[in-house]
């Protein structure tokens, strides 16, 4: 979707635009250094999408190179702008408000799998998505009678251990928080469900995709 934005917007990726992607996988304590060379490299832009740790560190590197962010969280709250009528500085982009809607996806899932009692939530402790999602969800879940284990996930290693886990406390169906770095990891959830061959496990995975 992001490059064919770029092309209709009359940029064309290696003839008058060039871009660069950077990958973490969940090492957020990177975060300021990548932004420190970005600014240093001069780009003409960057480009966070749905990654509101990254947005705030691209703030912080720099008040002049424009940013544009797809984040969950309120910008406001975040730091990144004054306010959404009026966004200020050099930030700007949408807020996609899924860590306001933990509690209705969580409905959904039982709305889906009305059977489903014992729901695996899988939260990247680096997240800033993290403390709405603990906040909301087990409420959530007690309104539906539900029973929750709060599982952690930063890194893909996080992610299989947390696999083995709700497979040996046979959790009924697994909701992953909104976040970038699992998004990017689907193919790794889709692999380790089939892998796993545990058919009482549902992975509901939430992702968001701009670049690609």
């Amino acid at each position: 979707m992001f490059r064919k934005a770029l092309n209709e917007a009359g940029y064309v990726e290696g003839q008058n635009v060039m871009v660069e992607y950077h990958w973490l996988d969940g090492q957020y304590d990177r975060l300021p250094a990548l932004m420190a060379e970005l600014v240093r490299s001069r780009v003409a832009v960057i480009v966070i999408p749905g990654f509101g740790a990254g947005a705030r560190a691209a703030k912080a590197a720099t008040t002049t190179i424009p940013i544009v962010f797809g984040v969950a969280e309120d910008p406001v709250k975040l730091g990144l702008v004054a306010s959404l009528a009026r966004p200020g500085g050099n930030a700007t982009g949408i807020n996609l408000l899924s860590a306001e809607i933990g509690a209705k996806r969580l409905g959904l899932l039982h709305d889906l799998v009305p059977k489903a009692v014992r729901i695996a939530v899988l939260v990247n402790p680096g997240s800033l998505t993290a403390e709405a999602t603990l906040r909301d969800i087990p409420a959530a879940a007690r309104a539906l009678g539900l029973q929750i284990q709060i599982l952690r996930a930063g890194t893909s290693r996080d992610i299989e251990a947390a696999f083995a886990t709700l497979v040996r406390d046979r959790a009924d169906a697994l909701f992953v928080a909104p976040d970038g770095f699992f998004a990017s990891r689907r193919v790794q959830f889709a692999t380790l469900e089939r892998a796993m061959r545990f058919p009482r496990l549902i992975p509901i995975v939430v992702t968001r995709r701009w670049a690609g």
